[in-house]
């Protein structure tokens, strides 16, 4: 019997994909991709003959059902994820389901959106004396969100946070930020598909975002990342400061 692979599709350039998460999409029997994110043309390097299934309109007992049947049959089966899978991805309960049935399987990883985010903005998330903490998180929508998770207790940190899935909600994250401790004039980016070709960025502040989000028409799939690393002045790191030895470098003098 095969081994089934979830693979990151990354976040949607089909050269974001990892060599070997492409190189499994072309020796597969089986492909179930998440056909309401994944980029189609990361499908174009399997195989002519391969059955391609859109998990879009399958449950959870369909996915399932088809990857048994399939490594039933000794066929090489890929569950095609976006992003990253670890990251609201839903592979646990897959994972849970293969366990159940003794079906083997492995997860390759893949570049999350709210890294290929970055990449879009030109921006680290981590700048000394500003942030060293990086929040991922999403708003609350029909999965609901811990009340200690909740966003206006996690901007108390005044961290960079990174957020999924809430953009269609934007006015109450914005609301919910501020209650939290983010001044009305911390900088806030919303990227639009970040890594596909109609890529968008909105650059803003907690004032003001809500309306220019409305004026570039960004209903949905777009990261929220809000903190002050987004537009200040910041330390220098010590990793590569003249004066600052470690086991490669003896400092200057």
């Amino acid at each position: 019997m095969q081994k089934v692979s979830i693979v990151g599709a990354g976040p949607g350039d089909p050269e974001l994909i990892t060599v070997k998460g492409q190189r499994l999409l072309k020796e597969a029997d089986v492909v179930i991709y998440a056909g309401s994110l994944v980029n189609p043309r990361i499908l174009e390097v399997c195989r002519k003959n391969a059955e391609i299934f859109n998990s879009a309109s399958m449950t959870l007992p369909d996915v399932v059902n088809k990857i048994e049947e399939s490594v039933k049959a000794d066929k090489k089966v890929v569950r095609l994820h976006t992003g990253d899978p670890a990251i609201y991805g839903a592979i646990q309960e897959q994972m849970d389901e293969f366990k159940k049935r003794g079906i083997e399987y492995e997860v390759i990883p893949g570049v999350s959106s709210f890294l290929a985010t970055a990449a879009a903005l030109k921006q680290e998330y981590t700048l000394p004396n500003i942030s060293q903490t990086v929040i991922v998180t999403r708003g609350a929508g029909r999965t609901p969100v811990p009340d200690r998770e909740s966003l206006k207790s996690l901007a108390q940190h005044q961290a960079t946070m990174c957020i999924f899935l809430s953009i269609q909600m934007l006015d109450k994250v914005v609301e919910e930020l501020e209650a939290g401790g983010y001044p009305e004039d911390t900088p806030i980016a919303i990227v639009h598909r970040a890594s596909w070709p109609e890529q968008k960025i909105v650059r803003a502040t907690l004032k003001d975002v809500v309306e220019k989000v409305k004026e570039a028409d960004i209903p949905r799939q777009a990261m929220i990342v809000v903190g002050r690393v987004l537009d200040t002045e910041y330390d220098l790191s010590r990793l590569y400061a003249p004066e600052f030895a470690h086991m490669f470098r003896q400092a200057s003098k």
